[in-house]
């Protein structure tokens, strides 16, 4: 079994930041990749926000290019989200995705004045 445990989310006012923190435990053979999704609401699909390979590689969603960066902390099976200048827009339930597998339980981020 494997477990994320999500961690940082928060209300922060417009072009504040926040860090979300994402730990996986249990039983999974390596980390090929890990990344973060927000739910865009009923009936869409969770829209990719940032995404890592175990090689340090990087994708980013085109909304928060620029602003958000993902870093990975192999030894400790850890994503971080660093979310900078955040907007209203930018509000949702974030979800830690490892290997396109697993997933967490998801933070709200809440961004407002």
């Amino acid at each position: 079994q494997v477990t994320l445990v999500e961690s940082g989310g928060g209300l922060v006012q417009p072009g504040g930041s926040l860090r979300l923190s994402c730990a996986a435990s249990g039983s999974f053979s390596g980390i090929s990749y890990m990344g973060w999704y927000r739910d865009q609401g009923p009936g869409k699909p969770r829209e990719l926000t940032a995404a890592i390979t175990a090689g340090n590689n990087a994708n980013y969603g085109s909304s928060v290019k620029g602003r958000f960066t993902i870093t990975l902390d192999g030894d400790k099976n850890t994503v971080y989200l660093q979310m900078d200048s955040l907007q209203p827009e930018d509000t949702g339930v974030y979800y830690c995705v490892l290997n396109g597998a697993h997933w967490g339980q998801g933070t709200q981020v809440t961004v407002s004045s």
